[in-house]
């Protein structure tokens, strides 16, 4: 099975602020649009992924990540919020191909490695819907639907839970840390560097964190 993968971006000036307004003062829209160019970067480099479709109304993310092969789409009429833009964005992609599968995937997953969500994937196909909690334990950072099902999203605050209450199989593979690791918070952000980040959150971070810190 081949996925769909729907990426949502908010406007970058509005992105990673708790990143911006930690100690380090970091550059959170710099710090956003890289960390979704390594994420975006990455996913189109999985052989189980088909292709991807970034929800997003910011006009700058949108043209870079299309640059990289990525389908823009615009945010639904009303907004509604991540969940909203979620659904819209799986509801997008089944107009085409209403067999497709669909799976939800973080855009700040600078640590992203291919074959990591390679494995993920893999084993999401075995459910009708299956989830992939962040580091943290609290949230989540994948929700896949197969071809028939419903992707339901119900992102935000402590989605964990509320994912494993909607009766999604909650995987839980080792050694898919990269899959695992968004970032929010300057701890976050290290935690990702410590992996081994994309070309382009190093880049950034480089200057503002910690030079010398080498790319995957």
């Amino acid at each position: 099975m081949r996925w769909t993968l729907v990426v949502p971006l908010k406007p970058l000036a509005a992105a990673k602020s708790r990143l911006a307004a930690g100690a380090g003062r970091l550059p959170g829209p710099a710090l956003a649009l890289a960390f979704a160019l390594d994420t975006v970067g990455a996913a189109l480099a999985c052989g189980s992924v088909r292709d991807v479709a970034v929800v997003t109304r910011d006009g700058r993310a949108g043209a870079e990540l299309a640059a990289l092969g990525a389908r823009v789409l615009a945010e639904p009429p009303g907004g509604g919020g991540l969940n909203a833009a979620l659904a819209h964005g799986a509801r997008s992609v089944r107009a085409g191909r209403p067999c497709a599968a669909v799976a939800t995937l973080n855009a700040d997953l600078p640590a992203l490695r291919p074959a990591e969500l390679g494995r993920v994937l893999d084993f999401a196909a075995e459910f009708p819907r299956a989830f992939l909690p962040d580091a943290a334990g609290i949230g989540t950072t994948l929700l896949a639907a197969a071809p028939g099902k419903e992707l339901a999203p119900a992102f935000e605050g402590r989605s964990r839970a509320r994912h494993r209450a909607s009766g999604a199989w909650e995987i839980a593979l080792e050694g898919v840390d990269s899959v695992r690791q968004d970032v929010d918070t300057e701890l976050d952000l290290r935690a990702a560097l410590a992996l081994g980040v994309g070309p382009r959150t190093a880049a950034v971070a480089a200057g503002v964190l910690m030079p010398g810190r080498q790319a995957h």
